[in-house]
């Protein structure tokens, strides 16, 4: 389990992934984008139409269970990436880097980015727009829904 939990928004998401949009844009021309998925999709989404970019193609990774991190497998390359030069790949956190370090063997010659990094991950990524503590947990708004909270006055110790 996480010692710290922090929630993302969608609006918080979007920003982020704008910004992540603005600083890949004087990088590019790409290709293509590549989505690591299921994290990678929406930032990719965004980053593909600010930036114009038709061509989104995934690779679909599975690392986590839950909170438990397993070893990565890939369930579907990115065939048309090829060796990724020219691409761009997209995923919403680097955290170990167990992930990124999977698919930068698949794809060595992309250029990597995620909306957001943890220290341990941050040597696999090439552009990232926030870093987080390693010791914390995003909640991203496609695993949350907002739900009443009694106020801090009416909880009992």
């Amino acid at each position: 389990m996480a010692n710290h939990y922090y929630t993302v928004t969608w609006d918080q998401l979007h920003r982020d992934a704008k910004a992540l949009a603005w600083r890949l844009h004087s990088v590019g021309p790409w290709k293509g984008i590549v989505a690591i998925t299921r994290g990678g999709l929406i930032p990719a989404a965004i980053v593909a139409r600010e930036l114009e970019c038709r061509l989104v193609e995934t690779v679909c990774v599975v690392t986590y269970d839950g909170e438990q991190r397993g070893q990565p497998l890939v369930a579907k390359a990115a065939a048309a990436a090829g060796d990724g030069d020219g691409w761009l790949i997209i995923d919403d956190l680097v955290d170990t880097g167990t992930t990124a370090k999977k698919v930068r063997g698949l794809l060595p010659k992309a250029h990597f980015a995620s909306v957001y990094a943890k220290p341990a991950g941050k040597p696999m990524v090439d552009t990232f727009i926030t870093e987080v503590s390693q010791d914390t947990w995003i909640l991203f708004p496609w695993d949350t829904e907002p739900q009443f909270i009694a106020p801090l006055a009416a909880q009992t110790p």
